[in-house]
């Protein structure tokens, strides 16, 4: 089961405490989720559609909650691709379906008497900041997904309405996060890609099971990122040293075979020798194995002049 899947069946576990927070979330799921079909003389029936069954009960379980009327439950198997369970939750009375198109604030009726659709979310539905909560909650049950934490930090709600996508992103925002939006072929898509605001917004609507998962993914993968931080600046350091020690062996092999090291001065023939012996060594290692042993400054000093004289042997000013 994806990541996704498993925060919406967390999501859909959640107890229905307070009859505004449901509504709230139900007035999510409408915009996200609901399809309404006109039935004539005004008269509508709701249906929502979903592949998942957790989804499907917290729907009928917030209708009946609220409403309770008859809610009709329809199972199909979906004949494409993985061939999953369809669950239709149809409100087959069209004043119930109706009444409740008008609470959540999505069917007005125009100056010519006529049902227009309202995608702007109704103030009076998430007045209270639990009811924000929720609406958040049905937003991301009804047209949200986040991807698997292993591979990036993304969670996204899509909508086909642009008026809804700001209003909800309004109100993610109103948490102190910072969710974009980006039009997706004929949709809108209000996202979040920050790991630590994915975390925060899971907090917000209740999904704590997996906020502690993902949690746990992100100090692992920091751990990883710091090793290999690590093991790539030793990587690249010791790089440097070998590098360095090639050039300074090149010089003193020069210098032995032009004029032979005895004609050094004994600091520079002294550490000559050293580096021959042990072409590994460090420039801190090397000036350790003096006597009296000297700092790295001290050390990089001697090679210089070593370098300065192997390219006057050259004949390199």
């Amino acid at each position: 089961m994806s990541f996704s899947s498993t925060t919406k069946n967390e999501l859909s576990r959640i107890e229905l405490c307070e009859d505004c927070c449901a509504l709230a979330e139900l007035s999510a799921l409408v915009r996200m989720n609901g399809t309404i079909q006109i039935m004539g003389s005004n008269k509508l029936m709701l249906k929502f559609n979903t592949e998942n069954a957790a989804i499907a009960r917290r729907i009928f379980s917030i209708l009946k909650k609220i409403y309770t009327t008859n809610v009709d439950v329809m199972v199909r198997r979906n004949r494409q691709l993985k061939k999953n369970n369809n669950y239709l939750i149809v409100v087959s009375d069209k004043d119930i379906s109706s009444k409740i198109l008008h609470d959540v604030g999505f069917i007005y009726q125009d100056k010519s008497n006529l049902l227009s659709p309202n995608y702007r979310v109704d103030e009076r539905i998430i007045e209270k900041r639990c009811c924000k909560r929720s609406y958040i909650r049905g937003s991301f049950l009804g047209g949200g997904s986040i991807s698997n934490p292993e591979k990036t930090y993304h969670l996204e709600f899509v909508t086909n309405n642009e008026e809804h996508a700001k209003d909800l992103s309004d109100i993610i925002n109103s948490f102190n996060l910072n969710s974009k939006i980006v039009t997706r072929k004929e949709n809108f898509v209000v996202y979040i890609k920050e790991g630590e605001q994915i975390v925060d917004l899971l907090n917000i609507i209740g999904a704590h099971q997996a906020l502690l998962k993902l949690e746990d993914i992100r100090v692992l993968k920091d751990v990883r990122n710091n090793i290999n931080r690590i093991v790539n600046c030793e990587t690249a350091n010791l790089s440097k040293t070998i590098d360095a020690s090639m050039r300074q062996i090149e010089h003193i092999e020069l210098i032995k075979s032009k004029m032979g090291l005895n004609k050094l001065p004994n600091s520079l023939r002294e550490i000559a020798e050293l580096r021959l012996d042990n072409p590994d060594a460090s420039l801190k290692e090397i000036g350790a194995m003096l006597n009296p042993p000297i700092g790295k400054s001290g050390v990089n000093h001697r090679f210089r002049k070593i370098e300065e004289i192997a390219n006057e042997l050259r004949g390199v000013n």
